[in-house]
Parts: structure tokens; sequence; C-alpha cells
């Protein structure tokens, strides 16, 4: 099981980071990621950290802004967020997935655990 938490009302510019722990699971052995939700959207995929290691991946619109990360002592994954934008506003959902391939990444099907998510509202 996974809870999201972090989430909130903030101005563009701004900074947040989520958190997702787990439990029940040990996240060391996962790949680990972030999906949105933008509202009356499809999820989409935001970044991950593939369980063999290697350079986190993240969704073009993220890169320089978003940070993901695991504190495996803590069982606990991470998404710092920095430069909000308006855009950014969107319900996050943590994933993890035991068996994901590199090549399917980013694709929602890949995980098999979601968190229940946690609504990021960025003003203007």
């Amino acid at each position: 099981q996974l809870q999201a938490s972090g989430g909130g009302l903030v101005q563009a510019g701004d900074s947040l980071r989520l958190s997702c722990a787990a439990s029940g699971r040990t996240l060391r052995t996962d790949t680990v990621g972030w999906f949105r939700q933008f509202p009356g959207k499809e999820r989409t995929f935001v970044a991950a950290i593939h369980r063999s290691g290697g350079k986190p991946l993240y969704t073009d619109s993220v890169k320089g802004r978003f940070t993901i990360s695991r504190d495996n002592a803590k069982n606990t994954m991470y998404l710092q967020m920095s430069s909000l934008r308006p855009d950014d506003t969107a319900v996050y959902y943590c994933v993890a997935g035991s068996s994901v391939i590199l090549s399917n990444i980013a694709s929602q099907t890949a995980y098999a655990i979601w968190g229940r998510g946690t609504l990021v509202t960025v003003s203007s």
C-alpha cells in the first residue's frame, strides 16, 4: 500500500515536496514513480526511478524543476517540485512495481501498486 501526502495550494513559483510512504512492501526492490492527472484528463507520466538504478526519468515539462528520489531506510519516495506553474495543477499519484521494464517505465499499466493521490493546486 502507498500513502501519498504533501499536496496543497501554492502560488506560482513556489516549491512543494510530495511524499509517498509504503507499507507492506519494500520500495527498495521496486521501480517507483509519479503520475499526475489534470482535470478532465487521463493520468500522465511525471517521473520514475527504475529498480536497477540509473538516472531518474522525467517527462519533458518537469525536467529541471522536479526531482524524484527515494529513501530506502524510510521506505518512502519523494517528488520535490520547484518553480511550480499553474499548469502543474493536478492530482499526483505515486506508483510502484516490481517488474517494470525500462521500455515501459512511463506507462500506467506497468505499475501494479498505486497510491490514492494528492491534489496540488498552483495559483497564478
